[in-house]
């Protein structure tokens, strides 16, 4: 469902959007590569006192490249939902005006904005005791902390037509929000020296806007998506030919031919 959330979902008219928390990052001396003049490189104390730490929220929508972060000092519960629900509310699309007669691909879009289809059946829906008041809006890609599980937070997910899918354990690689976390600390941190968290968040911060003003959309892809697609396909080429096969072809030896009223054995 994941992957076809990062495939389909844009392509149906549904904003895929990935969340996650990164850190926390220390307020210390960082290694890597620096600005400074050849000859010249920056460095860093051997002695040093540490500044306390950081981390950073993410909501991440791969297909503009957009990102929504803020720099905090925990990211518990009672800091996570909020700010979340708050970045969610600016992003939610309006509620669509009700279509009239059989419109072009209606049924397609009633299919993809089926809670049913994203895995919300009813007996699931009934744990949480929510009733979705729309159908489904967006896709939010969430990894499998418990906090995510929240019963408050979820109902709330449902009611405004927002459907979490969580990543399974051990498979964090499939939120993107990870890779641009990356990213976006590597920027901030790499060869600096922070002193206190004040000052890491606010290097968080910078590096998350300037990213905006010029973001980069991420495409679903990798050598893994390639390996399944080719198990899937099970495709075998034709002596170098523009042709394949869903089967191999079937190797016959020793068959019979009659040539000239003598039987001859020909191997194939």
């Amino acid at each position: 469902m994941i992957e076809q959330a990062y495939t389909l979902g844009e392509l149906v008219g549904l904003p895929v959007w990935c969340e996650d928390e990164a850190g926390p990052y220390q307020a210390i001396p960082h290694p890597g590569a620096s600005w400074h003049p050849e000859g010249a490189p920056a460095t860093q104390p051997h002695e040093y006192l540490r500044g306390g730490t950081a981390k950073l929220l993410t909501l991440f929508r791969p297909a503009t490249g957009e990102v929504r972060a803020e720099p905090v000092i925990r990211s518990t519960n009672a800091v996570l939902h909020p700010w979340l629900e708050g970045a969610l509310e600016t992003v939610l699309p309006p509620v669509p005006a009700p279509a009239v007669g059989d419109a072009p691909g209606e049924a397609a879009s009633a299919f993809w904005t089926a809670w049913t289809t994203w895995g919300w059946t009813s007996e699931r829906l009934e744990q949480y005791a929510a009733c979705p008041a729309r159908a489904v809006a967006l896709l939010l890609v969430l990894d499998n902390l418990k906090g995510h599980y929240t019963k408050a937070f979820v109902a709330w997910c449902l009611e405004r037509g927002i459907a979490p899918l969580y990543t399974p354990v051990g498979s964090s690689w499939l939120n993107m929000a990870e890779a641009i976390q990356r990213l976006l600390v590597r920027r901030a941190l790499d060869g600096q020296h922070y002193r206190t968290a004040t000052e890491l968040m606010a290097a968080l911060a910078a590096v998350v806007r300037g990213w905006n003003r010029a973001p980069t959309p991420f495409l679903w892809g990798g050598k893994r998506q390639e390996r399944r697609r080719r198990t899937r396909e099970r495709r075998h080429p034709l002596g170098g030919a523009c042709v394949y096969t869903r089967r191999p072809v079937t190797r016959r030896w020793g068959e019979q031919l009659q040539i000239g009223g003598e039987a001859v054995v020909h191997d194939k």
